[in-house]
């Protein structure tokens, strides 16, 4: 049975679709590593590399960076125009707003709930004696378990597979495209446009919401 009720879910990606930032590179910047990351980063989402293998690479350079970075992090943080009233009009019509991220539940956890976000998932952080360890903290969320999240959440409101949306921008973000009843690619790698079933050009998410339930 469903834990809750609704009448579509829409997942979103987080870095480069919730917001326009990577936030992997804000952090990298506190650690004087930034433009190195970045140039990873961008491999990692035009599918040249494996994520997880990427992810924990790029992590490992985050090592020493002081956990009071994640509040000068967050305030850089840049949300995508029209995310708010692309929510607002999820809710309006019955619908869910989810987020699933390879980014980290440190920012993405007061990131999410400040824009609408109804539920979300992404990675942890190891951190010991006030700083990051450049370590992933359990299981890496990469592209199948972005599509198990949407399944998930699909399930607990009990909304057919038909029913759901996910919007992404990278290679990790296909496998959830693919389960989802709407694939939108936006602000997209190459590799994603050609693979989704519809292809959003504008940096705005307001330009999505006809295609809402």
């Amino acid at each position: 049975m469903p834990h809750d009720s609704a009448a579509f879910l829409v997942v979103l990606d987080a870095d480069s679709t919730l917001i326009r930032n990577e936030v992997i590179e804000l952090l990298a910047d506190e650690a004087g590593r930034g433009a190195e990351v970045a140039a990873a980063t961008d491999a990692a989402m035009r599918g040249d590399v494996d994520f997880a293998t990427s992810l924990r690479q790029r992590v490992d350079a985050l090592a020493g960076v002081p956990v009071s970075a994640f509040d000068r992090v967050i305030a850089r943080i840049d949300p995508t125009p029209g995310v708010r009233e692309f929510i607002d009009e999820v809710h309006r019509r019955g619908g869910v707003a989810a987020v699933v991220s390879g980014g980290f539940h440190e920012i993405l956890d007061t990131v999410a709930p400040s824009l609408g976000v109804d539920r979300w998932r992404a990675n942890r952080l190891e951190q010991r004696d006030g700083a990051l360890t450049g370590r992933v903290f359990g299981d890496i969320v990469d592209a199948a378990a972005k599509a198990a999240s949407l399944r998930e959440w699909a399930d607990r409101a009990g909304v057919p597979p038909t029913s759901t949306i996910a919007i992404g921008d990278g290679a990790n973000d296909l496998e959830m495209m693919a389960a989802a009843g709407l694939g939108v690619a936006f602000n997209a790698k190459p590799a994603v446009r050609r693979r989704a079933d519809l292809v959003v050009g504008p940096v705005d998410l307001r330009d999505v919401i006809p295609l809402l339930p």
